[in-house]
């Protein structure tokens, strides 16, 4: 006995204890319906992906090649097409996820426009985001299945009962589009009451992992900017849990915090932690602080000072009424937040860099697992770093290392695409071919990620086609750079109506209504040019 034939004969029997009222009703329609729509709610979905990221969770920690990887999308089709990819060329989207970035939102969905990543947008488009994304995934899971119910009715007329069987086997065995969203919450957007509010919106829409960063939530600033400003542990640390008793409210037990550190590049605070007593970590924080020691009788109206181990000193404050940190303790207070973080509640943790630097990453988690011997990161593979640049700087560096030669380039002019087929440059091409691979067993990286990389890819074809077909190649640029391409491909979206739920809206309607459903895909849809 299948699900789907368990299915079938539940139906059967309700449909049964109805009587002849329930005569127009298919219990196999209604079975295939049912598998059509597995997840009912965003909580569902939500309980399903944390059960997924859990247990790669302890497979990393068993073996660390086994880590993951997700593209940040900015729509719900984009989603969808990315995830439809996987199966078709991977066979299986086993630790591959999906990012949901706050840059994207701010940039590409406020009703507002386009918006530098500020938090300056609605809130609300965060969720909506969330379950637009698994509205697009479980359409991909109707389609498919569609599929197989039709090649399924098909066996059935042919009579081929081997054909059959195997069918029925792949709808049982079927592999849903549904994966983990890392949802990014930027600092929360308000206070901790505020961050618990939309934290529970996005676990409904579906989140199992919320991402939250340790800006203040009124000037936060992108991760690659400057101008970031941190808060006190403490104030994170409220955040952290009004995420916790969001997923626990939610029945969401095992929900994924990935707690975020700007202080790398945070060279400010909006206000000095409170400490209460020497070494706790109110005053672990102001010790990273820049200040100036000051006798009692040279006090002015209006400083603020520090008393440390009996001496008086003056935090250096800005006329915005921040806080400078000491220039160089980036990495330290990188260190403590990681600890600190991990400490209280958080699962995974990010740590925003001005570049891809192994042993930089490396040698920040090191000292965090002195601490906290499992700790792992979610990093930003970023196209905020010019990564070509990066990692021919880095070849050239460790060619000059080994003694070599290294006068044929210069190294201030590494983009040259003259250095392209030289031996600087395809080492730094297998740099960065290998720089997941390579994190992932050096510097503790569980979780690769891309924020922004559909943003810059729907530029690019948009740019390649708008050159061609306004230029002199006409509607060649199309036929050639799109739709030849997705023929041959065996892209999906060639047949648009398909995708867009044509075939399942006409196999609806005759569910619906048997003979009489007048329905789109006919002899006379062009869509069967397609084959």
């Amino acid at each position: 006995m299948t699900a789907y034939q368990d299915d079938i004969e539940a139906i059967t029997a309700l449909k049964a204890q109805h009587g002849p009222g329930w005569d127009a009703v298919t219990p196999e329609h209604v079975a295939r319906m049912r598998a059509q729509n597995r997840f009912r709610t965003g909580l569902e979905i939500a309980r399903y992906t944390a059960e997924i990221m859990r247990r790669d969770m302890a497979a990393y920690d068993a073996d660390p090649s086994c880590y993951t990887q997700s593209l940040g999308v900015w729509h719900g089709f984009v989603a969808q097409q990315k995830l439809i990819s996987i199966k078709k060329h991977l066979k299986s989207t086993r630790g591959r996820y999906l990012y949901l970035s706050g840059w994207m939102v701010a940039a590409m969905r406020s009703q507002f426009g386009p918006l530098p990543d500020q938090s300056m947008h609605e809130k609300t488009a965060v969720p909506a985001l969330i379950e637009e994304i698994y509205t697009f995934l479980k359409q991909a899971d109707a389609r498919e299945l569609d599929l197989l119910f039709t090649q399924l009715d098909a066996a059935r007329v042919a009579g081929d009962e081997t054909a059959v069987e195997f069918i029925r086997s792949q709808i049982d065995a079927f592999q849903t589009h549904v994966v983990p969203i890392i949802a990014d919450i930027d600092a929360g957007y308000g206070n901790p009451e505020a961050t618990y509010l939309l934290a529970k919106k996005m676990i409904e829409a579906g989140a199992c992992a919320i991402q939250i960063e340790n800006q203040v939530s009124d000037e936060k600033q992108c991760g690659h900017q400057d101008g970031k400003v941190t808060v006190p542990h403490d104030d994170f640390l409220a955040k952290l849990n009004a995420v916790r008793y969001a997923f626990l409210e939610l029945g969401v037990d095992n929900g994924v915090i990935v707690a975020r550190t700007d202080s790398l590049g945070a060279g400010l605070t909006q206000k000095l932690a409170v400490s209460t007593r020497p070494g706790d970590l109110g005053d672990r924080y102001n010790a990273f602080l820049d200040v100036e020691e000051i006798a009692a009788h040279d006090l002015s109206d209006g400083d603020v000072v520090i008393r440390r181990e009996g001496r008086l000193l003056r935090p250096k404050r800005l006329p915005s009424n921040l806080y400078r940190f000491r220039p160089g303790t980036g990495e330290a207070r990188c260190v403590l937040d990681g600890i600190t973080a991990l400490q209280h509640g958080a699962d995974l943790l990010w740590i925003e860099t001005e570049k891809p630097h192994l042993e930089q990453i490396g040698g920040m988690v090191d000292a965090i697992r002195e601490a906290v011997p499992n700790a792992k990161l979610v990093y930003n593979n970023s196209p905020s770093f010019n990564w070509t640049l990066n990692f021919r700087q880095q070849a050239y560096d460790a060619l000059a290392a080994q003694g070599r030669d290294v006068s044929a380039y210069d190294r201030a002019d590494l983009m040259n695409a003259a250095y392209d087929e030289t031996e600087l440059g395809r080492l730094a091409d297998e740099r960065i071919r290998s720089f997941q691979r390579d994190g992932s067993a050096r510097a503790g990286i569980f979780h690769h990620l891309i924020t922004l990389p559909t943003y810059h890819t729907a530029a690019l074809s948009t740019d390649d086609l708008a050159q061609g077909y306004f230029g002199d190649d006409g509607m060649l640029a199309y036929v050639r750079g799109v739709q030849r391409r997705e023929i041959r491909g065996g892209i999906a979206t060639v047949k648009h109506q398909n995708m867009a739920g044509s075939d399942i809206g006409d196999n609806h309607k005759e569910y619906f209504a048997g003979d009489a459903a007048l329905k789109a895909g006919g002899k006379d849809n062009t869509m069967n040019q397609f084959g």
